[in-house]
């Protein structure tokens, strides 16, 4: 199962993952800052409280977490059928 094992607040509302298969990289997140849930982050502080949760979310407080295989995603470019290829579509369906 992959996993994050390393997270890090940067500037900027970025974060830096480092992955249990070895991929470290960096999202960009301010575009989601005041909206909904992420008003939090209007204030810079609350945003570098981010911890990996107990199954492997990123965390917020108790009231925002991003799911870590979308943040995985974003940072190597990949679909999720890369990422998970027994959700495809038998060949004779």
């Amino acid at each position: 199962m992959l996993r994050p094992i390393n997270v890090a607040a940067l500037p900027g509302y970025k974060l830096r993952v480092e992955y249990s298969d070895g991929v470290v990289g960096e999202v960009d997140l301010s575009h989601l800052v005041g909206k909904g849930v992420f008003a939090a982050w209007n204030n810079p502080a609350a945003f570098q409280t981010v911890v990996i949760g107990e199954h492997g979310e990123f965390v917020w407080g108790d009231n925002i977490d991003l799911c870590s295989d979308a943040i995985y995603l974003e940072i190597t470019g990949n679909s999720a059928m890369d990422l998970f290829p027994h959700l495809k579509a038998p060949a004779d369906a």
